[in-house]
């Protein structure tokens, strides 16, 4: 027979994260997905605080895109095409884009490098170069012609559109390796 004054113990208690019923599998791809937004809000913040404001030559650079192409080649055209699109919409809400027609350009471009990527190429840090260049210098080629038919910006500028493609693809191979880091997060749930 207990009495009321028995030791009880207390009742187990779950953290936040228990009650919503996730997964470790849903877990770690929150967690993916959010360190990738964090990472370009990261590249957006530097790219329009500090690199700006420096200028050689007329160009600067555009990290926010060299970010977007590394991670749609990292996580493949199935999942790297939604987040490029949902990328290139906030990109352009945030005022850095060139305009609508942006939209379109990185996305598709994303979609066509991974594309050949996933056929042609392996996953490594030469074929993620090699696509992201080709990603980077034909959407700044696309972004200045468009300019040019709109009027907005003249044929002298196109040395400046090369440059700014070159210049932002300067960052690219510092920024692959935290690619492959935030994206070896899913590998992990794998195994």
């Amino acid at each position: 027979m207990a009495r009321y004054k028995d030791f009880k113990p207390d009742k187990p208690r779950s953290g936040t994260m228990s009650k919503l019923f996730l997964t470790k599998l849903q877990r770690r791809a929150i967690l993916k997905w959010g360190l990738y937004a964090l990472l370009l809000v990261a590249l957006s913040v530097v790219q329009d605080v500090f690199l700006c404001r420096v200028r050689l030559f007329g160009a600067t650079t555009e990290l926010v895109i060299v970010g977007i192409y590394l991670i749609c080649l990292a996580e493949g055209a199935e999942h790297g095409s939604v987040f490029s699109l949902v990328a290139a919409l906030l990109y352009l809400f945030s005022g850095s884009a060139a305009g609508n027609y942006s939209i379109v350009f990185i996305t598709g471009l994303s979609i066509a490098v991974t594309l050949f990527r996933q056929s042609y190429l392996q996953k490594n840090f030469a074929a993620a170069m090699l696509c992201t260049t080709f990603a980077v210098l034909v959407y700044e080629m696309a972004v200045f012609f468009i300019g040019v038919f709109l009027g907005m910006t003249t044929w002298g500028r196109i040395f400046s559109h090369f440059l700014t493609g070159v210049y932002s693809l300067v960052f690219a191979p510092a920024l692959y390796p935290v690619v492959k880091a935030i994206s070896a997060i899913s590998d992990a749930n794998q195994s």
